[in-house]
């Protein structure tokens, strides 16, 4: 069984959920059970429980830094 799961760029970074107005971490793109669409999975800076929201919903990413992506050269 495959997750279904899909690369995005900003995967890993503090995103806006322009939905609900909350910030948090993207985790994943990839389809919720209940329907096979692919949702933006997120969760809180820090730790929490995780929601979805749309993958058209993201914006405002923060800037890749060596503290979020240290395989990424600033």
């Amino acid at each position: 069984m495959t997750l279904q799961h899909r690369s995005h760029r900003w995967i890993g970074r503090v995103v806006e959920d322009t939905a609900t107005g909350r910030t948090g971490v993207l985790r994943a793109i990839a389809p919720d059970t209940d329907d096979s669409r692919p949702v933006a999975w997120l969760a809180p800076v820090g730790g929490g429980l995780e929601w979805t929201t749309a993958p058209g919903a993201l914006a405002n990413p923060a800037p890749i830094t060596a503290d979020t992506h240290p395989d990424t050269a600033c």
